[in-house]
């Protein structure tokens, strides 16, 4: 019995191909990362600057952990500006003159690489004086009103009085008080030349501000010394929290997120 069988068509002939890769480029990514870099530098110098707060002196509108955003083009540009306060230039670009009651971050006059924020109490050409705790800009008082006591946010151990301040123009915001008799309660008058702002942390009892001279205190801040305007806490965590230790990274503070400063 004859079997048919069917030929199977014989495998195409294929020339065996070779993946050649092109060689790779680095000049696009250094490109990229040095726009991205460049980018930032600008936003950072002329826009807004992230920082962190410290410190307890400017209780309870700012606390220790708050992550704020300055705005910087509110009163112009100057040297403090930039990161690392290059000698570039005098004076400010575009200048304009802050408020009374700003929330102003600045370079210290003593140390320029060392940046503070405080509010923003007397301007150029006032008299600026404290007497039992109550700040007098040419010699009529900040109206102030006492709401409570309450612990202090940082240092619970103390108890404070919430004492709520009113600018001439309205302006109010929230400030402590750890009761008579402490330092810088009571003060001569200072009298703020042309090109110099007086400036006072928001916890009272537990700020070195204007009241007090170089190297102790701040002093008169200059003009060119101004960075700008903080104007939001953006998020918060508690003390203690660090980049190499993860498990404090959640350690958030849920209720100042997104925080307008006043």
């Amino acid at each position: 019995m004859n079997q048919s069988t069917e030929a199977l068509p014989a495998a195409p002939s294929v020339a065996p191909s070779v993946a050649r890769l092109a060689p790779h480029r680095s000049d696009g990514v250094v490109s990229t990362v040095l726009v991205t870099l460049l980018i930032a530098l600008i936003v950072r110098t002329l826009v807004f600057q992230p920082f962190t707060i410290p410190s307890s002196s400017m209780e309870p509108g700012l606390v220790i952990g708050d992550y704020i955003i300055v705005s910087k083009f509110p009163y112009g540009w100057s040297r403090a500006s930039a990161p690392l306060n290059p000698p570039l230039f005098k004076g400010r670009l575009f200048a304009r003159a802050p408020a009374r009651g700003d929330v102003v971050v600045f370079r210290h006059p003593a140390r320029p690489n060392e940046a503070m924020v405080k509010r923003l109490i007397g301007l150029p050409g006032d008299a600026v004086q404290v007497r039992r705790g109550a700040v007098y800009i040419n010699g009529r008082p900040i109206r102030q009103t006492p709401v409570g006591e309450v612990r202090d946010h940082d240092e619970p151990e103390h108890i404070v009085q919430q004492v709520i301040e009113t600018q001439a123009d309205g302006a109010t915001y929230l400030t402590y008080d750890r009761g008579d008799g402490r330092p810088g309660d009571d003060t001569g008058v200072y009298v703020v030349p042309p090109g110099f702002y007086f400036m006072m942390g928001d916890n009272r009892d537990n700020s070195l501000d204007s009241r007090w001279a170089q190297p102790e205190g701040v002093g008169l801040v200059p003009e060119e010394n101004i960075v700008g305007r903080a104007e939001v806490v953006l998020a918060s965590w508690r003390p203690g929290t660090a980049l190499f230790k993860p498990w404090t990274w959640l350690a958030f503070q849920p209720d100042r997120f997104l925080k307008r400063v006043r």
